[in-house]
C-alpha cells in the first residue's frame, strides 16, 4: 500500500512538471542546442540526488541502505520522464548517449578492475604503525596513475583495513587512502584518471600528462607530511607508543628487534580482544601474495583501454547513436578479463578478502541516476553564452580560474564531462588546437587537468572510487562520516593546499 502511494506521487509529481519543462522548449534553442533552452530548474534532480547522498544516510540510515538505488531511481525519472516528454526524440537520444557512451563504459571499467583485484590476495600485510602506513599509502600512491586509480584503491583498502585492524582510530586512515591512492595518485597517465583519458582521446600525447608530476609530488608530500604526523598523535594517543616503551628492557635483554617488539605489543592487545584476530596478527610480518596471475588480467585492461585510445576501427550505429567497433570491442574485453578472472581465481581467496558485489552495485545504482540527472548541467556548460550556466564559463580567464572551477564542479559532477567542457572552452577562447593546448597554452592544460583529478578528492561523488573505499571500510565496521562529514575534511585539509598549488603552479 505504502509503495503503491509513492509510485502515485511520483507519477502526479511527473505530470505536473512535465507542461512546464515542455512550456521552455517554446522559447527556441538559439545556437547552443539542447543546453540553450534546458530551464535552469531542470538541474533540481541533479541537486536532489546529491542531496539525497549526503542528507539519507545521516537521518535515515537504514532506509538508505535497503532503497537507496529506489531514490535513484525516483530521481532519475524525475529528470527522464519530463524531458522525453518536452524535448521527445532530442531528450531520447541525449540519454541513450549518455549511457552508451559514457555510463556503461564507465562501469564496466570499474567492474573489471574491481573483480580482478579482488582476487589477489595480500596475507601478513605489516602492523598499521605510522611509516608502514605512509609506505602502503606510497605504493598505492605510485601505481595508481599505472592501474587506475579504482585499480590501486581495489588492490590495497583489505590489506590496509587488515593492517590496521588493531588501530582504534581508523577514520583518518581512510580519509587520506582516498585522498591520495584513490584520486591524486591518479594524475600522471590517461590510465590513472577518466579525464585524463578523454584528453588522450581528444589528442593529448599519452606521456604529456607526466607533466603534472611537479604539482602532483608537491601535493602528495603535504599530505605525506601531514597524515604522518596526524598517524604518530593518534598512534601515541592510543597508547602504542608507551607500551612499546615499556617493554624496550625486555627487548634488549631477550635481543628482540624493533619489528618483533611492535609486534609482541600488538598480539598482547589482540589477545585480549579476541583470539581469532590474535591468530591473524600473528602472522603479519610474513608477506605473502596469492592470486597473483591476476596482474596479467590487470595488464590486459590496461592493454584495452590503450588499445581503444591507439586504434579507430571505424562507427556503428547503434538505437541513433554512433558507436566505435574499438570502443565496443575494449569494452568486451574489460568484461572477458573479469570473467576470467572469477574462473581462475579460488573461491577461498576472494572470501578471505571479504570480497563482495555490494560496494560496485552501490556504484553502479548511484551513479545511473547520477549520469542521467547530470545531463542538463553538462548541456548548459558546454551551450557556453547561450546557456544558463553562462557565469561559470564567462568566470574561466586565467590558468587559476581553469584550476579553481574545473576542479570545483569535479568535486560535484562527473570529472571526465567536466575535463571536456573546460578544455573545449579554452580551445575556443584561444580559437587554437590541441596541439597548442600541450606547447604554448600547457599552463591551461595542466590547470584544467589537476583542477579534474585532485578535486575528485573533496567528495565521496567526486571520483567513483571513493565511495568503493567508503562502502567496504564500512563492511570492515570502520564508521566512516557522513558526506558532509566527509567534506569537513577535505576542506580543512585539501583545500589549503590546492591553496599553494594555485600559488605555486597557476
Amino acid at each position: 500500500m505504502r509503495n503503491g502511494m509513492m509510485l502515485l506521487m511520483v507519477v502526479l509529481l511527473l505530470v505536473s512538471v512535465s507542461p512546464v519543462f515542455s512550456a521552455s522548449l517554446e522559447g527556441g534553442e538559439g545556437h547552443g542546442g539542447l543546453g540553450a533552452s534546458l530551464p535552469l530548474w531542470s538541474v533540481i534532480p541533479f541537486v536532489g540526488i546529491l542531496l539525497s547522498i549526503a542528507v539519507f544516510p545521516l537521518v535515515a540510515e537504514n532506509f538508505w541502505h535497503h532503497h537507496f538505488g529506489k531514490v535513484s531511481a525516483f530521481w532519475s525519472l524525475l529528470l527522464a520522464v519530463p524531458f522525453v516528454f518536452a524535448y521527445g526524440g532530442e531528450a531520447i537520444h541525449e540519454i541513450l548517449h549518455t549511457y552508451l557512451l559514457e555510463f556503461f563504459p564507465f562501469i564496466i571499467l570499474l567492474w573489471a578492475l574491481y573483480t580482478v583485484a579482488g582476487g589477489i590476495l595480500m596475507r601478513g600485510a605489516p602492523a598499521g604503525t605510522p611509516v608502514n602506513n605512509c609506505i602502503i599509502l606510497a605504493l598505492g600512491t605510485a601505481l595508481a596513475s599505472w592501474i587506475g586509480t579504482t585499480g590501486a584503491a581495489m588492490l590495497f583498502i583489505r590489506p590496509y583495513i587488515r593492517m590496521n585492524a588493531f588501530r582504534k582510530s581508523k577514520v583518518h586512515l581512510m580519509i587520506f587512502f582516498i585522498f591520495l591512492i584513490a584520486n591524486i595518485g591518479g594524475a600522471l597517465t590517461p590510465l590513472g584518471d577518466p579525464p585524463l583519458f578523454l584528453g588522450f582521446l581528444q589528442g593529448v600525447e599519452f606521456f604529456w600528462t607526466l607533466k603534472l608530476f611537479p604539482a602532483m609530488i608537491f601535493t602528495v608530500a603535504i599530505l605525506f607530511v601531514i597524515f604522518f604526523v596526524w598517524d604518530t598523535y593518534m598512534f601515541r594517543k592510543e597508547g602504542w607508543h608507551n607500551r612499546m616503551h615499556e617493554l624496550s628492557h625486555h627487548a634488549e635483554l631477550h635481543d628482540v628487534t624493533d619489528l618483533e617488539k611492535e609486534e609482541l605489543v600488538i598480539e598482547e592487545e589482540m589477545a585480549v580482544d579476541d583470539p581469532k584476530t590474535h591468530k591473524t596478527v600473528t602472522k603479519t610480518y610474513t608477506l605473502t601474495f596469492k592470486g597473483l596471475f591476476n596482474f596479467i588480467f590487470l595488464a590486459g585492461i590496461v592493454a584495452g583501454v590503450l588499445f581503444s585510445g591507439k586504434f579507430h576501427l571505424g562507427e556503428v550505429t547503434v538505437f541513433g547513436i554512433h558507436m566505435e567497433w574499438q570502443n565496443i570491442g575494449r569494452d568486451f574485453w574489460l568484461i572477458g578479463m573479469g570473467l576470467l578472472s572469477l574462473k581462475l581465481t579460488p573461491k577461498a581467496f576472494r572470501d578471505e578478502n571479504e570480497f563482495s558485489w555490494f560496494p560496485i552495485l552501490e556504484v553502479g545504482k548511484l551513479f545511473a541516476g547520477i549520469f542521467i540527472t547530470i545531463i542538463p548541467a553538462l548541456a548548459m556548460l558546454r551551450a557556453g553564452q547561450e546557456g544558463h550556466l553562462k557565469f561559470i564559463i564567462n568566470a574561466v580567464e586565467e590558468p587559476v580560474h581553469y584550476f579553481w572551477i574545473t576542479g570545483v564542479l569535479s568535486s560535484f559532477l562527473d570529472n571526465a564531462p567536466t575535463y571536456l567542457v573546460f578544455f573545449n572552452t579554452a580551445l575556443g577562447k584561444f580559437s587554437e588546437t590541441v596541439t597548442w593546448l600541450m606547447q604554448d597554452g600547457g599552463v591551461y592544460l595542466l590547470a584544467i587537468s589537476c583542477g579534474a583529478v585532485f578535486f575528485g578528492a573533496n567528495t565521496y561523488i567526486g571520483n567513483a572510487p571513493n565511495f568503493m573505499v567508503k562502502s567496504i571500510a564500512e563492511q570492515s565496521g570502520v564508521k566512516m562520516p557522513s558526506f558532509f562529514g566527509y567534506m569537513g575534511y577535505s576542506i580543512i585539509i585539501l583545500i589549503p593546499v590546492f591553496v599553494l598549488v594555485s600559488i605555486i603552479f597557476f
